[in-house]
């Protein structure tokens, strides 16, 4: 599976202290949305338009932690190919297009130091951890998907 598109970047840096308990180091607690919900995410059902949360660590160093948060899981999972694009593209900075294999993907996504999604899960009003091995099949998914609909 190969992939070429475009370049974005929708991350924010994260203070240490707000990431406390989240998930760093693979460990995540369950936060509560509150009746008012996430500002514009909490969904009615776990799913598609689940309001998803990407936590970022790219090195061992704290002070590198990022996040960013999405509408859906699919769009958290554009945001990690995103991400390693962005990545790509600073590796390459006068290539005008870049291809890559999802194998290549998947090796970015081992060698960062944590890759977390809090997922929102409106029957229990709380955000679901997930690991990088949860994120890599996903996003597997969500490529098989789009490589099937181009070659119809």
């Amino acid at each position: 599976m190969v992939r070429k598109v475009p370049f974005a970047s929708r991350f924010r840096r994260l203070p240490a202290a707000a990431l406390a308990g989240l998930a760093v180091g693979g460990v995540a607690a369950e936060l509560v949305c509150g009746s008012g919900g996430v500002s514009g995410g909490c969904s009615k059902r776990f799913g598609a338009m689940s309001h998803t949360i990407l936590l970022v660590q790219p090195t061992k160093r704290p002070e590198g932690r990022t996040y960013a948060d999405y509408e859906s899981v699919n769009e958290c999972m554009e945001g990690v190919c995103k991400m390693y694009e962005e990545h790509l593209k600073r590796m390459n900075p006068n290539s005008p297009s870049i291809t890559y294999d999802i194998s290549q993907l998947f090796d970015f996504i081992d060698d960062l130091a944590d890759l977390s999604c809090l997922v929102y899960r409106a029957d229990t009003q709380t955000y679901q951890p997930y690991n990088k091995d949860w994120i890599k099949e996903k996003i597997y998914v969500l490529l098989r998907r789009q490589a099937q609909q181009a070659g119809k």
